[in-house]
């Protein structure tokens, strides 16, 4: 194990690779679509919800404010919302590849879930670390998209506004399923729902999103319209 490499990253990397195998087996014949769904916000110490919002004109106010963040919440967001993907879509490419091209007209995909919060270019309700590792998504699914152009796999992201979960409501039914009753900014005046991500979804896995690649998607209600952006 080399300088740096912890035994928890070289367990998930060797976790990821085991999955591929597994798959492999299962799927001889490759696969046609990986989605990298996982993410994480550790922003707890930070978020305005819970710990207010400094003053914008206080310097020492706002240090005070996002020195609470620990160090180790910046590493885990980053293995989880960067890393992750990155091995999960190294470990599958040769799966992908060779699923590349079965259906006519339709080639395999990696969809990334990355959100707009990469965007946003305001505080992002003091989600910095979350939003800093998610832009990290968005370049990795760029660099992605440039690297594997020649292998028939196309590579495009998602990245959504405000939806119920865990991550945005702290909390589950037993149906796993969250519910949102805070006040929620942009254009459509709602969080996003089950059909509104599953649609975006379904598009770039099936046959009429074959065109796409390299390509961010935005359902967010028109978050990005009301708050400042960099698209």
């Amino acid at each position: 194990m080399g300088s740096g490499t912890s035994a928890d990253e070289t367990c998930v990397k060797e976790e990821i690779v085991h999955l591929a195998d597994q798959i492999a087996t299962l799927e001889p014949n490759g696969i046609q679509l990986l989605v990298n769904n996982a993410g994480i916000a550790l922003d707890h110490a930070t978020r305005f919800a819970e710990n207010g919002q400094p003053c914008i004109n206080d310097a020492q106010a706002i240090s005070d404010h996002f020195m609470r963040s620990a160090p180790s919440d910046w590493t885990r967001s980053f293995e989880t919302n960067v890393m992750g993907g990155y091995f999960m879509s190294m470990a599958f490419l040769p799966l992908l590849e060779k699923g590349s091209g079965i259906i006519k007209g339709y080639s395999s995909s990696i969809v990334n879930l990355s959100s707009n919060a990469a965007f946003l270019k305001d505080s992002c309700r003091g989600y910095i670390s979350y939003s800093a590792s998610k832009a990290g998504t968005v370049h990795l699914s760029r660099i992605l998209a440039t690297l594997l152009s020649k292998t028939g796999v196309r590579v495009n992201q998602i990245a959504p506004g405000t939806f119920p979960s865990e991550m945005t409501t702290g909390s589950s039914g037993p149906d796993q399923k969250s519910s949102m009753n805070r006040p929620v900014m942009n254009a459509a005046g709602r969080p996003g729902g089950e059909t509104d991500i599953a649609a975006t979804v379904l598009l770039l896995a099936s046959v009429g999103g074959a065109f796409y690649n390299h390509q961010i998607l935005f359902p967010d209600g028109g978050e990005t319209l009301i708050s400042p952006a960099a698209i």
